[in-house]
């Protein structure tokens, strides 16, 4: 029962791990990656869907969750920053397209990197972009709502997939930059 060829189980390597493990027991570089881009989606969508449907934010905003952090509803129909905002529905579709693209392209990298850093970022920024590209789709623009800020200047308003994909980026610089050259050495 489960057995595949050789007396191993289905789904395992020859060495009897699953393959979702490396030969040291360690979750392989792939599956690091896809599961921090599931993860991202997950959070990012719950949260979304709270701040929406449950705590009811349209109706509260806004909110002072602390005194540098607040929660308000911005409909972002650009990408990160409100920069490239799409007011039409070509420009909305080629934002979901270019980002559907980007996802792929990144996912097929995390498929063939070996860097556990590099397909935990790149996993990231997947999650992220897949995020964003729901609420397109659900809503014609991304649901953003946290504000950070300090006495009257303002950081701009993002969300989970926005933070996701900058902390993606910072670990993709950090391992081109840093780890790179240690291993060039």
């Amino acid at each position: 029962m489960g057995s595949g060829e050789g007396g191993r189980v289905k789904g395992s390597s020859a060495s009897g791990q699953p393959r979702s493990l490396d030969a040291r027991g360690r979750v392989t570089p792939t599956h690091l990656g896809f599961a921090a881009a599931l993860v991202t989606l997950i959070l990012d969508q719950a949260t979304k869907l709270y701040c929406l449907f449950v705590y009811d934010l349209p109706v509260r905003e806004p909110v002072e969750l602390t005194p540098f952090l607040n929660l308000i509803v911005v409909w972002n129909r650009g990408i990160s920053y409100g920069l490239f905002q799409q007011h039409t529905e070509v420009g909305r579709w080629i934002l979901i397209l270019v980002s559907i693209l980007a996802a792929f392209g990144l996912s097929y990298w995390i498929r063939n990197t070996s860097g556990r850093l590099l397909a935990a970022s790149l996993g990231l920024v997947v999650g992220g972009a897949t995020g964003n590209v729901i609420d397109r789709l659900a809503y014609g623009a991304v649901f953003d709502f946290l504000q950070l800020h300090i006495g009257t200047w303002s950081w701009y308003v993002f969300n989970v997939a926005d933070a996701a994909i900058v902390a993606g980026v910072i670990g993709l610089l950090y391992d081109s930059f840093v780890l790179e050259k240690r291993r060039v050495r």
